[in-house]
């Protein structure tokens, strides 16, 4: 039984073949095309070429993509939706979408606020709008297939938004996208509004992706495998489950090389440094997954609040563009000349000076040509390097939480580019196939379950809740499927509000096991 994990990213598109044992047989980059699909085919047929495995024992096919991230950047493939909040009258002073720009406000065809939802302590607000609720969907009917639903406090009860989604089904049909925000954010009705927006605008993306994959994989051959999606907390989700929640696919990437870094170093707690042709990643592994944001995070302009890893990008790759200005001062990035670099590139016979040329130059990697790039003064190519190394060190001080050196594992396909002595680090690890972590982290990933909830530890004892909520997140993921003998709590924590009645905490556990 095999396993194929495949992770597009802006410049090539990677794809790994695993075996039962988790041991890798074939690695196989391919450049990223307009069409992610052509180099998603493109890297497979590659890899089935090269391993000539019986496609009928590939089991199992796992596909981390930055189409929905890409969709909301460029604005383009957005489905039109509608926005009905339930908040009225506390909620009204900031309309919906109060703060976007205006070519991604135009995906909502009509918005309403009515009465309904409930205190911060889980008293109602007001009365639930019913009449109101029917009449909005009733107004947007022929015209959207997919709603966003927010309520006041729905992390609290979330009573209202289970209501208004049971008319919207009556009133749009039971095949109408609904979307609502208790399932997608945490506190704060205005960011987590936000995200369900996107998530609902989402839903005709994730339905090409999801189809033209699995439609993909079968022209190849491979009709026997399993079709799951990487979401951006290090674990897998079904097709299914990806076009409910297609946002939490966003993000991805990064966590894919977190989750591959750490799988092929061995580490559980690190630092993951990942260079790709255009941008480098940094991340946080924390007990063998991706350290999570505990802030507001924008996308394409709209800040959200929904479950995000803390990663910090800086401009600089394997094709970042090398410019020596009049003055002899050297600029590396933030453009690159990405999947074009090995026609662009010096080492390649190209005309346009990039961080591999440097690289090559200073000895420090064997790609191409070194006989092109003698040309380059050794000066030059020393500043450019003492660039590279700021930058990156500056990000790796941006994600430390003190000042102790920290492991570091260095992954990406440019990766060479980048030395081994970097300041603030205990010690730099590349292990082999390190150039396709995140395609192998796609391949390796387990199934998780969460649970979140706010309990008053005076109603029920914090021994008694804790246990409630690892029973609770164990059994999610299961039921999104993982092996029940190999589930085990990642992650549990209980934080005080200090604003709401009596002692209550935030509860949260999150549970993760191997795919059955």
């Amino acid at each position: 039984m095999y396993k194929l994990g495949i992770d597009v990213g802006g410049t090539n598109t990677d794809a790994v073949l695993i075996d039962e044992h988790l041991k890798v047989i074939a690695e196989v980059k391919y450049p990223t095309s307009g069409n992610i699909f052509e180099g998603i085919m493109g890297a497979v047929q590659k890899l089935l070429k090269q391993t000539q495995v019986d496609r009928s024992q590939i089991r199992q096919a796992m596909l981390g993509t930055t189409q929905c991230t890409n969709a909301i950047v460029e604005r383009k493939g957005l489905a039109p939706i509608a926005i009905l909040r339930i908040g009225a009258p506390a909620s009204v002073g900031i309309p919906p979408m109060v703060d976007w720009a205006e070519d991604i406000a135009a995906v909502s065809v009509g918005s309403a606020i009515i009465t309904g939802g409930f205190e911060y302590d889980g008293k109602r607000l007001a009365p639930f709008d019913e009449e109101g609720c029917r009449a909005f969907f009733e107004g947007v009917r022929g015209k959207v297939k997919s709603v966003a639903i927010s309520c006041v406090f729905s992390t609290v009860r979330n009573d209202d938004e289970l209501a208004a989604a049971k008319i919207a089904h009556e009133v749009l049909g039971e095949d109408a996208h609904v979307s609502i925000s208790s399932e997608i954010g945490s506190m704060g009705l205005i960011e987590r509004e936000n995200a369900t927006i996107l998530n609902a605008a989402l839903f005709e993306v994730a339905q090409r992706f999801t189809e033209g994959f699995a439609a993909s994989l079968r022209d190849k051959g491979v009709t026997n495998a399993e079709v799951y999606l990487s979401q951006n907390d290090g674990t897998l989700m079904t097709m299914e489950h990806a076009r409910r929640y297609p946002i939490l696919t966003i993000a991805c990437g990064p966590t894919n090389s977190i989750r591959g870094a750490s799988y092929l170093s061995h580490m559980e707690n690190a630092l993951i440094v990942d260079v790709g042709g255009t941008t480098t990643d940094l991340g946080v592994l924390s007990h063998g997954f991706p350290r999570e944001s505990g802030v507001a995070v924008t996308i394409g302009g709209v800040r959200t609040n929904f479950r995000m890893p803390d990663v910090v990008s800086i401009g600089l790759g394997g094709g970042s563009i090398v410019r020596v200005a009049d003055d002899g001062s050297v600029t590396v990035g933030p453009d690159s000349v990405g999947y074009e670099i090995t026609k662009r590139a010096l080492v390649f016979g190209g005309d346009t000076m990039t961080a591999t040329d440097i690289a090559v130059r200073l000895g420090m990697a064997k790609v191409g040509d070194p006989a092109l790039v003698e040309s380059i003064p050794q000066e030059t190519a020393e500043r450019a390097m003492a660039e590279m190394r700021q930058l990156v060190e500056d990000a790796i001080d941006v994600m430390k939480v003190s000042s102790d050196p920290i492991d570091t594992v260095l992954v990406g396909g440019g990766a060479i580019v980048l030395p081994r002595d970097l300041t603030g680090t205990a010690q730099v690890v590349t292990p082999e196939h390190a150039g396709c972590a995140n395609a192998i982290g796609s391949a390796i990933s387990k199934v998780s379950g969460v649970y979140e909830a706010l309990v008053d530890y005076d109603k029920v004892p914090r021994d008694e809740a804790l246990a409630q909520a690892r029973t609770a997140a164990i059994e999610a993921a299961v039921e999104a499927g993982a092996i029940r003998d190999t589930v085990e709590i990642i992650d549990a924590e209980d934080v005080p509000l200090q604003y709401y009645p009596g002692h209550t905490n935030r509860v949260k556990v999150k549970a993760a096991g191997d795919l059955a």
